[in-house]
């Protein structure tokens, strides 16, 4: 083991999330199309005299730290590690950043210790919905709660429109509005709409069933998303939970589209980025830097 080590984590976004009924756990059945894409938190490992995780401006658990106990109580040996993050992945987001920094961290593990990749995937699960699709930054279809992944359709090239806004929204008040609207899909649905998903997949598919209830919660989403579709965006929607909100422009020139966009958009919208998908953790061109 050669320390430190560095590794980027991507951001993920949904294409598509289709809301199916509550489980025993709690937990929602769906249907979700995973993609990462080219915003990055960054991880650094090094030793230290005990495990630690070190990350500015976020107060409270940390999913890299219940990621490294799991990695410990699974028998894990690497020597003691601090972790350091640095977030850009916005908080409390809708883009998965948690969880995309816990499976940066489950990445890191083997080149730390032997750690056999059963160990890792089941770690990745017990963390998260999200956490399984980001050990492999890219497309996947998610199913169950969204831990359970399936190769993804084809994608038409597109790039991504990311406009953050200036308050988080808790997930589980998102859920729970949800299930007070009743958004709930019958679960014969979710199967219809999963097959509709491959081989290739259709834009036209590009629902969030969960942004009734996070306009619900915080109305003033709805700007950014009008803002986003008068940039040029093809389609605006919530990113995952919200409230972050990402314009889809698709087709070969989608990158440089969402790129004059962000720069038409940081005026009313600072934080307003381009990204594009990435494909085992990299992106063929940057996007932003």
């Amino acid at each position: 083991m050669t320390l430190p080590i560095t590794e980027r984590a991507p951001a993920k976004i949904n294409l598509c999330l289709y809301l199916g009924p509550s489980r025993a756990d709690g937990r929602h059945e769906l249907v979700t199309l995973f993609d990462a894409v080219s915003l990055f938190d960054e991880l650094e490992v090094t030793g230290a005299a005990r495990d630690e995780v070190i990350c500015d401006g976020v107060d409270g658990p940390n999913l890299v730290s219940d990621a490294l106990g799991a990695l410990r109580g699974a028998g894990w040996a690497a020597p003691p590690l601090r972790v350091t993050i640095k977030k850009t992945i916005p908080v409390a987001a809708g883009m998965g950043g948690g969880s995309a920094d816990a499976a940066a961290m489950l990445r890191v593990a083997p080149r730390c210790a032997p750690v056999a990749p059963d160990t890792v995937r089941a770690i990745a699960a017990g963390l998260g919905a999200d956490v399984p699709s980001q050990l492999a930054p890219g497309p996947w279809v998610g199913t169950g709660a969204g831990e359970t992944l399936a190769s993804a359709p084809v994608l038409q090239p597109y790039g991504v429109l990311v406009v953050p806004q200036p308050f988080p929204l808790s997930t589980a008040d998102v859920y729970r509005e949800a299930d007070r609207m009743g958004l709930q899909r019958p679960a014969t649905n979710l199967v219809s709409l999963r097959s509709q998903l491959a081989p290739v997949f259709d834009p036209m598919l590009v629902v969030n069933d969960l942004q009734p209830a996070a306009l619900s919660l915080t109305p003033g989403i709805g700007d950014a998303m009008q803002a986003a579709l008068s940039a040029g965006a093809d389609q605006a929607i919530v990113c995952g939970s919200g409230p972050t909100v990402i314009g889809l422009f698709w087709g070969a020139d989608g990158v440089t589209r969402a790129r004059e966009a962000a720069a038409e958009l940081r005026g009313p919208h600072p934080s307003a980025v381009a990204a594009e998908p990435v494909r085992g953790g990299d992106r063929a061109a940057a996007a932003n830097e």
